[in-house]
């Protein structure tokens, strides 16, 4: 059940904002999606992929061939894989999942089932009636980029000019000759920022502490170099003042037209019901078994995209894959008793390891080789090959170095190289096959087209 007219998720751009409510408050918000036109990859397309439908380069007008690329190539590669396996037979597009509930027990019923109430947005602006169903599994995979988090600012609610978060932004123009004030120095900020300075008069990078010299690292040095004219690195905000000013920790200030808050995204599931068994509370949706099964609910419940800066789709499919395996009886789970203690000797190591109890399910950021154990303990499929390994690593070092422009610049070692030769040309014949299958299939008398 999808609520947009497409797959895709976030990678579905939509050039629409929340409208009157440009800080994403409203829970849920009206539109879910995130994308800003000029969003690019971080991650390499190489590594990313689907174990059976690798995100090679294809032709086309409408397609991007680079390492990184733009969202919308994200968006073809999600629908050229749903076109290549008939998935569209089992979506329902224009969908908005209204509430998720154990369905009412009854007397021939051993196990527990769930009670979904949707509702069809018609694909246009009505909606038809809610439709209530039955089902014995649902896999919550919703993501966590659609709910903004924002900061508490002294002054905020009294500011008279334009705030808004990255959720509503979409493009630089509207901030055309402003002086605009990006707060967050995370990846979409430093996006954000850079996109404004084409068109702003002035853009004022705010960091995540009472001075700068956190944030004053080599990509942002080069940043600030290259776009001198503009671009200023400022410590946090103190206040915002009613008149505009915007006061830094440093006690500098500034008179800004704009604020945009690039302070990331909350975890929101507000269809669903779990009577308490699952929560989230400080940035944390638990508990959950490794990060997929709430051990009071599982295998009934389970959650796919829970984790952040892991690689995507390629570790979603292994969690789904997990998932599949265990509602098929091919996969065994532990007691829930052992999936609880898991889950609690998960949160103390993190705890006294010194890691922010936010940041219990930031996989990449905090324990990379994590995201290559899953794979390995609870899914059949093969490792992701060590010449991809060494290409993510080094793209990360890469946009350590100089994140403006690291997208643009390949340095592979002699064992990336040789991947990369045998992963071109045996990726694209098996996609290629699998598309002209499908192609074959569709002609076939009795077999409709996807």
């Amino acid at each position: 059940m999808e609520q947009s007219g497409d797959v895709g998720g976030q990678w579905l751009y939509d050039p629409r904002t929340d409208g009157d409510d440009p800080l994403g408050a409203a829970v849920p918000v009206r539109v879910p999606g995130s994308i800003y036109a000029c969003l690019r990859l971080i991650s390499p397309r190489e590594a990313m992929g689907f174990s059976d439908f690798q995100f090679v380069p294809r032709d086309g007008d409408d397609r991007d061939p680079r390492r990184f690329p733009g969202h919308g190539e994200v968006h073809c590669y999600l629908r050229d894989f749903c076109h290549a396996f008939g998935l569209m037979d089992a979506v329902r597009l224009n969908t908005r999942v209204l509430r998720v509930a154990a369905a009412a027990p009854t007397p021939t019923l051993t196990t527990r089932q769930w009670a979904v109430r949707s509702v069809g947005l018609g694909g246009g602006t009505g909606t038809d009636d809610a439709q209530d169903e039955v089902f014995d599994a649902v896999v919550v995979a919703t993501g966590h980029y659609s709910q903004p988090m924002l900061p508490r600012i002294q002054g905020m609610e009294d500011w008279r000019r334009r705030q808004l978060h990255s959720h509503s932004y979409r493009t630089p123009e509207p901030f055309k000759g402003e002086t605009v004030v990006v707060v967050g120095c995370g990846d979409s900020g430093k996006d954000i920022a850079l996109d404004l300075c084409k068109v702003a008069r002035e853009v004022h990078l705010t960091a995540n502490s009472s001075s700068v010299d956190e944030a004053t690292t080599p990509a942002m040095s080069r940043m600030l170099a290259s776009h001198e004219d503009k671009l200023r690195l400022h410590p946090r905000i103190r206040r915002l003042h009613v008149e505009g000013r915007v006061e830094f920790a440093d006690g500098s200030s500034v008179l800004a037209d704009t604020v945009i808050y690039c302070t990331g995204y909350g975890y929101s599931f507000s269809f669903l019901d779990t009577g308490g068994a699952v929560a989230v509370e400080d940035e944390v949706v638990g508990p959950l078994f490794e990060h997929v099964f709430p051990p009071s609910l599982a295998p009934s419940l389970s959650f796919v995209g829970v984790p952040r800066k892991i690689l995507v789709p390629w570790f979603f499919e292994r969690q789904a894959r997990w998932i599949a395996q265990v509602l098929s009886g091919r996969r065994a789970l532990p007691p829930e008793e052992e999936m609880l203690r898991s889950v609690e000797e998960h949160y103390r190591a993190r705890e006294a390891a010194g890691v922010p109890r936010k940041l219990t399910h930031n996989i990449g950021g905090v324990e990379p080789l994590k995201m290559y154990e899953f794979v390995e303990k609870y899914c059949d499929l093969a490792p992701l090959e060590e010449w991809k390994k060494e290409l993510v690593l080094s793209s990360i070092l890469s946009m350590k170095d100089d994140a403006e422009s690291f997208r643009d610049h390949a340095d592979d070692s002699e064992n990336v190289q040789k991947g990369l030769r045998a992963w071109r040309g045996l990726a694209a014949r098996a996609q290629d096959k699998t598309m002209a299958d499908v192609e074959v299939g569709a002609d076939a008398p009795g077999v409709p087209d996807v």
